[in-house]
């Protein structure tokens, strides 16, 4: 059988994409994956643990506006939606797994539904609300109800939604889809990919590690500001910085502006297997993000994966974070005060038994936020959707299901 992942992202460094398609390859199905390449990127298609990876468009994190953002977007769901349907004639998916942003992308499966494939829309960040954060539009503005009513009908489209978390999950409830049709599924980490295997830096220097997008929503301009407080203190600290994102140039402006140049590095996007042994080889995780807005509600797996790998992490007190996290397993600080996280930074990186708290901790806590305790959620979902097309025998590929 047949299975398609399709996202607007780089399949290489995009682990809930590559966790998905690489279990559905495990179960026994023959698994595409649609997605973004980086400029500059020499292999377009090739195989990745058993995922066909079809890269179709090139991205480069550079968009001057809000049409700019949408041009790139309605071009990758022209390609996408070909893609799929010249696909589906040679041979059928039986499932297609969208991931958003954009909701709208769910609509390039279109051919393949009416022909019979199940489509599962994977809500990774709720549309309306991450537009309003990332162009600054009130949620009473035309474009906010637009997106709120393009959500609605996405998931009616859809088979099924996945929410990435359970607060998304109610507000998509409250006012897109039903209950019975949508389900969360948090961005667990793969503990047969996250996977200690012994640190191997021993230059005396301290690091201080974030790994993800440079977006304003992520706050990474709070981390380096509070960073710059406490360089003075701890000479042999570096702040690490791995990603892109619309903030990179700006963040690299600040660096300059605080003279941080020798202590704040910014190295690029990793794939996934090259970032767990960075992580690993981190002394303290980073998560800065706002506390207002989009920032309050967005799960960020960073967290799960420090804890994963044994490294402790500051996280905000936003609503996502203290809805699953505790003071037992990660460090709070006040979310958008770098005075906070300045003093959250100093205490870890000057108290060794505090890390080694958090990590004994977090290291029992992310055990049952696993994706290997949890991917049972996602097999049933697909064997249910599968098993409603009279596919019974064929849903059944799926070996070893918890």
């Amino acid at each position: 059988m047949r299975a398609c992942m399709v996202s607007y992202s780089m399949y290489d460094s995009d682990n809930r994409v590559r966790r998905y398609a690489e279990t559905l390859v495990k179960h026994g199905y023959r698994v595409d994956a649609v997605s973004l390449r980086r400029e500059g990127q020499a292999v377009r298609n090739n195989i990745v643990n058993g995922v066909r990876v079809f890269r179709v468009q090139t991205r480069v994190k550079n968009e001057k506006g809000r049409f700019d953002y949408l041009a790139k977007l309605i071009l990758f769901f022209w390609r996408s939606l070909f893609f799929l349907t010249r696909e589906h004639m040679k041979e059928p998916y039986v499932l297609i797994h969208v991931h958003s942003v954009p909701d709208f992308e769910v609509f390039a499966a279109f051919f393949s539904k009416i022909m019979g494939s199940k489509v599962i829309l994977d809500i990774h960040d709720i549309v309306p609300e991450f537009y309003a954060s990332k162009f600054g539009a009130s949620q009473d503005s035309l474009m906010f109800k637009s997106l709120v009513a393009m959500e609605r009908i996405s998931t009616a489209f859809a088979d099924h939604v996945i929410a990435s978390n359970h607060i998304w999950q109610k507000r998509l409830e409250g006012r897109s889809v039903a209950e019975s049709k949508v389900t969360t599924i948090l961005n667990y980490p793969d503990t047969q990919v996250f996977q200690p295997k012994g640190r191997d830096r021993d230059d005396g220097k301290f690091i201080l590690l974030y790994p993800g997008t440079l977006t304003y929503h992520q706050g990474l301009d709070i981390a380096v500001r509070a960073f710059s407080l406490i360089k003075n203190k701890v000479p042999e600290a570096e702040f690490h910085i791995y990603g892109s994102g619309d903030q990179s140039a700006i963040l690299k402006s600040l660096v300059a502006q605080l003279a941080l140049e020798d202590r704040v590095f910014f190295k690029g996007s990793l794939a996934v297997e090259r970032m767990v042994r960075v992580i690993e080889n981190a002394d303290l995780g980073i998560v800065p993000k706002r506390g207002n807005g989009f920032g309050n509600e967005a799960f960020s797996t960073k967290i799960l994966e420090f804890m994963a790998m044994g490294v402790p992490v500051i996280i905000p007190n936003t609503e996502i974070d203290t809805f699953y996290f505790n003071e037992n397993v990660a460090k709070f600080f006040r979310a958008n005060d770098e005075k906070s996280l300045a003093d959250a930074m100093l205490l870890l990186i000057e108290d060794s038994t505090v890390r080694e708290t958090l990590v004994r901790n977090a290291t029992e806590f992310v055990k049952e936020y696993t994706w290997n305790v949890n991917q049972h959620i996602y097999l049933d979902l697909v064997d249910s959707l599968l098993s409603s097309r009279n596919d019974r025998g064929a849903a059944r590929v799926l070996q070893g299901t918890n």
